[in-house]
């Protein structure tokens, strides 16, 4: 009798903490924009171990479509070690040379595949008439930095060796990515500056800039979603292989850390109001700006980290989010 007394009760908090939890995310979820909502709000999505990274893992990829007409093909970059997958996309017809853009996928550098990025990057190819690759780099913890960097670095040096095969021209390479693929993107640029090798442009939606985003405490009124503090504790720790510091020394460990950012290539940064990066993503694109670097900043009302993955082509606020960063692509690459 005693044991079903403490099960009963144990149920009845419970429910109520769980009713509490709801209620508080309903009244949270007034800021988001009402087209932007989504049962995935109400999910507790944090990486915390292995365990949950595991998870993670598993999860489907959202706009996992390539267009139809698109042809897409797996190759393989064997002139260094390790073996490097890359995914190119073009359209039959595309008139050559063309340019190309280098996409970076986003999953907080320790999860993510090439798959997810299959709707984008072949819209791109299809719209724009250009080749876009679409670099597999090797994941944190099992491989920290700067491991990650390396293979998009790589990847963008076989794009410039190879540009009279493939069909480019080595002036129009742009730089891209969303999330964590937008933070390896921005320091990606900065690595290519320093070493001459040409990029025209880089695309960073919502991009994970500043591990020293884990050191601030958050403003208590203030909730995000799919992407949380705690996610991105855990994300930087296995990224660098160790918790983040006020000071970290190594190079391009994170594009905010960066003091010069004078001579990199023109930007183009998209990243929601209620988005974890939003306070990052502006301060990089004001210094950007006051490095004397055009970039163009667009700030979404209502918009929390990767809506447009979920929402593009459904709702008008996300729609017109990704076809801003296809026009500014299509400028770069037509006018780099």
């Amino acid at each position: 009798m005693t044991l079903r007394l403490v099960l009963g009760t144990l149920d009845t908090v419970a429910a109520l903490v769980t009713a509490r939890r709801i209620t508080t995310l309903r009244r949270a979820l007034t800021a988001v924009a009402p087209e932007l909502r989504h049962p995935v709000l109400y999910l507790p999505l944090n990486l915390t171990n292995a365990a949950t990274l595991a998870v993670g893992r598993r999860l489907p990829a959202v706009g996992s479509a390539i267009r139809p007409g698109i042809r897409a093909e797996k190759t393989t970059i064997t002139a260094t070690d390790p073996a490097l997958n890359v995914v190119t996309y073009q359209a039959p017809a595309r008139s050559k040379p063309s340019g190309a853009l280098l996409w970076i996928h986003g999953g907080g550098t320790v999860m993510g595949t090439l798959r997810q990025g299959h709707a984008w990057c072949s819209r791109v190819a299809d719209e724009l008439g250009a080749l876009v690759v679409s670099v597999d780099y090797r994941l944190a913890p099992e491989n920290p930095y700067p491991a990650g960097l390396n293979d998009c670095y790589r990847a963008l040096h076989w794009l410039h060796d190879n540009a009279t095969k493939l069909g480019i021209d080595p002036a129009r390479i742009a730089v891209g990515g969303d999330s964590a693929g937008g933070g390896l993107a921005a320091v990606l640029a900065q690595r290519a500056h320093d070493t001459g090798l040409p990029v025209c442009f880089q695309l960073l939606v919502y991009p994970m800039l500043d591990d020293r985003t884990v050191l601030r405490a958050e403003a208590p009124d203030r909730t995000v979603y799919t992407w949380t503090p705690t996610s991105n504790r855990f994300a930087w720790t296995a990224y660098l292989g160790h918790p983040p510091q006020e000071r970290d020394d190594r190079p391009y460990t994170a594009a905010a850390r960066r003091a010069n950012l004078t001579g990199l290539p023109p930007a183009w940064i998209g990243v929601g109001d209620l988005d974890l990066f939003h306070p990052e993503n502006i301060g990089y694109a004001r210094r950007l700006r006051e490095a004397g670097v055009e970039c163009e900043l667009r700030v979404e009302p209502g918009m929390y980290h990767g809506a447009d993955a979920l929402f593009d082509g459904k709702a008008p606020s996300m729609t017109a989010f990704r076809t801003s960063m296809l026009d500014s692509l299509r400028a770069a690459l037509t006018n780099p």
